[in-house]
């Protein structure tokens, strides 16, 4: 049967959608963050259809008439983010479960780094999540090497100048988390994605990374996702993700 033309309950639409597991809209559905053709429905089991019945969650109009998948995956060290590896590398997508082929990473991981990294089929969000302009927060913690000084945060914060055709990195934040004699942790929040910035801007004043840990992007967390496992985003997530994007929901 197809996807636009199938009766459901309304908590497996939205995980038939890739929106949620079932158990998430489940909750998000009680706790009245889901309209049916305008209306507050809190029963999980209401029956829906889908290309027919309008729903809006958590504020956000949206039909329900093609589905994308939405994931958030806790990268480890070591694979790299590509579907295919002309050298033979473990790649990202064998962590992730068969899918839709159009599902893609926003925007990249080194093979070195690890943490939180996004994957979705809607490549309108994706696109829209990295446009500098936008603003999204991305955080990430950074082990390097010796303890940087508050100058030397200063010019991270202030930006920084990377080498070729990179240019000036934006102003950010950044602070140290903690240290001891050889080596701390770092905290930085970008806005911007420029080839392996957070990396560089560090070892621009003098402090080589040892570790990177991407934290969070926008409003999805890595929480305690456990390391090479991945989970649908929240109903709530992806409201807050399409605001970000300018977008409204159009799943």
């Amino acid at each position: 049967m197809a996807l636009d033309s199938q009766r459901v309950q309304l908590n497996r639409a939205l995980s038939k959608l890739g929106l949620a597991s079932r158990l998430e809209a489940t909750k998000a559905i009680r706790a009245g963050l889901v309209r049916v053709n305008g209306k507050s429905v809190r029963a999980p089991l209401t029956w829906v259809t889908l290309g027919l019945d309008r729903i809006s969650l958590a504020g956000q109009s949206a039909s329900v008439t093609r589905q994308h998948r939405y994931l958030a995956l806790n990268k480890p060290k070591g694979p790299v983010v590509t579907r295919s590896d002309e050298l033979g590398r473990e790649t990202v997508h064998a962590l992730l479960p068969v899918m839709d082929p159009k599902v893609e990473a926003v925007g990249r991981l080194d093979a070195d780094s690890e943490g939180l990294l996004l994957f979705t089929s809607d490549s309108t969000l994706a696109s829209r999540l990295l446009e500098p302009g936008r603003k999204v927060a991305k955080v990430y913690q950074l082990t390097v090497r010796g303890s940087p000084s508050p100058e030397a945060l200063a010019k991270v914060q202030e930006g920084i100048d990377l080498p070729g055709d990179l240019g000036r990195t934006k102003p950010c934040q950044a602070r140290l988390l903690r240290h001891s004699a050889d080596k701390s942790v770092v905290e930085l929040i970008l806005t911007e994605g420029k080839n392996r910035q957070a990396r560089r801007m560090l070892a621009a004043v003098g402090h080589r990374v040892l570790r990177l840990v991407r934290q969070s992007f926008g409003p999805v967390l890595l929480g305690d996702l456990p390391k090479g496992t991945y989970r649908n985003l929240t109903p709530e997530e992806l409201a807050t993700l399409h605001r970000a994007a300018g977008l409204k929901m159009d799943i």
